[in-house]
C-alpha cells in the first residue's frame, strides 16, 4: 500500500525513467530564472548592473538567468535577492495533493474546432 498523494501517469513515467529529479529541478530553476528576470525588469536592472550589485561577473548573472542551468548555489540566490531588495525564502513542503479523478471541464474534454 502506497501512502501519500496520488501520482499522475506522467510523473510515474518520469520516475520509472529515472528522470523525475531532473524534471523537478528544471521546473524549479525555470521559475526562479523567470522571477529574477521579472524583478530585474521591474527595477530597470541590466545584467551588468545586477552583476555589480551582486559583486560577481555578468557571466554568473547569465547562468542565474538561464533556465537550463540548475547548478546554482544558495549563495548566488541570496546575493541576487539582496541585489533586488528581496528576501529569499526556501522551504521543504509536502507535495500538493492532486484529485484522483479529472474534474469536469478539465483538459482532455475540450471539443475540437471544426
Amino acid at each position: 500500500m502506497t501512502l501519500g498523494p496520488p501520482r499522475d501517469e506522467l510523473e510515474e513515467l518520469f520516475d520509472e525513467l529515472g528522470e523525475l529529479y531532473e524534471l523537478r529541478a528544471g521546473v524549479q530553476k525555470k521559475v526562479l530564472a523567470h522571477d529574477i528576470k521579472q524583478a530585474m525588469k521591474s527595477k530597470g536592472l541590466t545584467p551588468s548592473e545586477m552583476a555589480r550589485r551582486m559583486r560577481t561577473s555578468r557571466e554568473a548573472v547569465y547562468r542565474l538567468l538561464d533556465p537550463t542551468r540548475t547548478g546554482v548555489t544558495l549563495d548566488s540566490l541570496q546575493r541576487a535577492a539582496l541585489a533586488l531588495g528581496l528576501t529569499l525564502n526556501i522551504s521543504f513542503e509536502h507535495p500538493a495533493r492532486r484529485p484522483a479523478t479529472r474534474p469536469a471541464g478539465a483538459a482532455g474534454s475540450r471539443k475540437r474546432a471544426a
